[in-house]
């Protein structure tokens, strides 16, 4: 680690008022110096969405002492786009820490996630990055028995750094009895979708999208299996999504025009 404090960049996607982003300050304020820019409003499910259309805000607040706190009108990607851009104004943090996220980002969650895009976010700009979640939906959802896991794994990703391209998908399970941290791969799982239909009082139809979430894997190296076996799941994930295994198959097709 480097003799002067760290920069510690923080954002999340529930919010800058969320008691999870709440408890991830806690923690890092401890190790570095803390700026936190986050959405001005909830924005889960946004993915790596940007805000192209309308113009952005960003306001300082003044919420916990000590701590630069910034609040951003659009996504948790528009976050750290001004993070960098802005408040930063081009030098970089030494780490970017997302979350920590009310509900569960394991599985196929992570292409939906908010916070997991403000993480990615963080890593193509070349910030070793990591998302921590939470099995617990609840706004007065208890983060205490994850501190200690967040911490350990923030000093070791900047004493250690992250693989160019690379960064972590942390997921604690419900209840505080943690058994420790796992190194995971992503299980192959996926949501059975289903749209609720009902009728307004002007009797036009809406919908609520729900779903059940369904795990094909019978592995015992998912971040799934970690989960319902009481561990906290370490996923390293990268944004280059080419299927480079499907490459040598697609160069066999007869692609000649």
């Amino acid at each position: 680690m480097k003799k002067n404090k760290p920069t510690i960049l923080v954002v999340n996607d529930d919010g800058i008022i969320a008691p999870g982003i709440k408890a991830l300050i806690e923690v890092v304020k401890e190790i570095g110096d803390v700026v936190v820019v986050a959405p001005d409003s909830p924005q889960s499910g946004t993915g790596h969405a940007i805000t192209i259309s309308k113009p952005l805000r960003l306001d300082k607040v003044e919420m916990y002492e000590g701590i630069e706190m910034w609040k951003c009108s659009g996504t948790p990607v528009d976050c750290v786009k001004l993070a960098v851009n802005k408040v930063f104004k081009g030098k970089k943090p030494d780490i970017c820490v997302s979350g920590i996220n009310h509900g569960l980002n394991s599985s196929i969650n992570v292409i939906y996630s908010g916070t997991m895009s403000a993480a990615v976010e963080g890593a193509i700009e070349s910030i070793p990055s990591i998302g921590f979640s939470l099995d617990d939906f609840s706004w007065t959802a208890n983060f205490e028995h994850c501190k200690k896991f967040v911490e350990k794994l923030v000093l070791q990703v900047l004493e250690h750094g992250l693989p160019q391209g690379v960064l972590l998908n942390v997921n604690f399970p419900a209840g505080e009895d943690i058994k420790g941290l796992k190194i995971c791969r992503q299980a192959n799982a996926k949501w059975k979708e289903e749209f609720d239909e009902r009728t307004d009082p002007y009797h036009r139809n809406y919908y609520w999208l729900t779903g059940v979430f369904q795990n094909f894997d019978k592995g015992e190296d998912s971040d799934v299996w970690a989960l319902q076996h009481g561990y906290a799941s370490v996923v390293p994930v990268q944004f280059d999504l080419t299927a480079h295994h499907a490459m040598s198959i697609l160069n066999t097709w007869d692609l000649n025009v």
